[in-house]
Formats: structure tokens, sequence, C-alpha cells
């Protein structure tokens, strides 16, 4: 198979081998009308689920490529599998740490309404999340990734514990990161498990009773390094260190 080529776009399905493949709506008019991609051109598609292509531009128009696939691989997903809780943002730096947990390599991100939040989705819960898999599709292509990270529905602090609850039952490590933290990230056994599940609170950290209502189902609290760092950043920093700690790099 060829090398991939560096630009990535999205297509829900893409054809077999030796078939046109149509990249068009938003992507299409990205490709054509923002990156003036050419005929001859080679095209990496992928369909956000594993799925890789190899393509060559055979025509073009104001807003849609046609492209032949010549080579189809699936990228197999890294492991341990890494799902992020991540408390809303202030406004201004809420689409940043999805796109930097995106870039980073979360798997899954989940956007919580956390007590001590300064934003508040409640009656706008719907158009946030959108919001958000935007950016993480947009991160993705950034960062030429195979997956697209699954972006849920706004959990409440149950939502979270349950989750948790899930994890640590399925012999998974769950952890918030806060500044009380006993344990250091580094020193929790990741390598040996097969799913992680980060808690990241807001601005205002993580109150008290959230901090209990996670730790009774088994969740670790744990120090990640020896500066506070924002709730937008912590998680990127987070997943640095585990693409370090763990097979995922």
């Amino acid at each position: 198979m060829k090398s991939l080529a560096a630009t990535v776009f999205y297509l829900d399905e893409i054809p077999a081998v030796g078939s046109v493949a149509v990249l068009d709506g938003p992507e299409g008019r990205h490709a054509a009308t923002v990156r003036r991609i050419r005929v001859g051109e080679p095209i990496t598609l992928s369909d956000g689920r594993g799925l890789l292509a190899t393509s060559e531009v055979v025509a073009t128009a104001k807003d849609r490529l046609d492209l032949r696939v010549l080579d189809r691989v699936v990228a197999q997903p890294v492991s341990p599998s890494v799902t992020v809780v991540q408390a809303l943002p202030k406004s201004d730096r809420s689409e940043l740490a999805v796109e930097l947990m995106t870039e980073a390599g979360a798997d899954r991100i989940v956007p919580w309404q956390a007590s001590r939040c300064i934003s508040n989705w409640e009656s706008k819960a719907r158009k946030g999340v959108e919001k958000w898999r935007l950016a993480a599709r947009s991160a993705a292509r950034q960062s030429r990734r195979a997956y697209i990270p699954d972006v849920l529905d706004l959990h409440a602090t149950r939502d979270v514990i349950a989750m948790v609850r899930d994890v640590v039952g399925r012999g998974g490590i769950a952890v918030a990161l806060h500044e009380s933290g006993a344990a250091r990230f580094t020193e929790l056994p990741f390598d040996k498990v097969a799913e992680i599940l980060l808690i990241v609170g807001p601005e205002g950290g993580l109150d008290d009773s959230e901090l209990d209502a996670f730790t009774e189902p088994g969740a670790s609290v744990t120090l990640l390094g020896p500066t506070v760092l924002r709730t937008s950043t912590a998680a990127a920093v987070a997943l640095g260190a585990l693409g370090a700690l763990t097979p995922r790099w």
C-alpha cells in the first residue's frame, strides 16, 4: 500500500478499491474551495471509524471532489481506550478543550455539568454538544486520525458516577484529576488495563461531594503534576502522559 497522504477528509461510506468516491458537503467544500485541491493530488479518506483509503483526485468542482480509491486499510484502535469526562469550561475555552484532547488522542468525550461550572448548558445542551462534535471532527482531521472521538450527550454527576462504577467493574481505571490527590498520576498501573476514565473538573475545581461520589465506586483522586492546569488543557496533558506510560504511543 502507498504511504498515506498528509491530507485527510471524512466520508461516511468509502467505496471499494477502483471505484470513485464523491466528497461533497462541508468536507468537499473545504477541500475544493479552502484547500484548493486539484486533479492528481493524493487524498486520504476516512470514515472516522477506523477505515482509511488512499485516493487520487480525478475531478473537481466548486464544492466537491471526485476521487478514485486506490487502496483501503483498517487502523487498529489504540489500547487502552481513554474516555475523558470534561466539566464544561468557560465558553471562550470550551471548544479549545475538545480540540486539544482530540489531538492528544481521546477516544470518547463526555461533557459534564459539574456543580462549579461557570457555563450552564441546561437550556442549550443540544447546541453545545453539536459544537463539540464539530470541533472533535475538525481536530481529528487536522491530526489525521482514523477515528473521530465520540462526543456523548451532556451528563449530570449521577451519570458520571454510573460511568465510574461501570469502568471499575470491568477492570478499568477511573481517575479524578485533583490537586488534593494523594496518589501521583504516574504511579497508577495504566499499562495493565484496557480502559481508562479521566475526570476533569471545572475552573472552580471538583467539590468535596463530587470527589466523595466518585471515590465511593472506585475512582482514584490523583495529582497530575506539580502545577495546577486549566480545565481546558488538563485532559490533553494527561493524555500525553498516558501516551508515554502505556502502549498507546
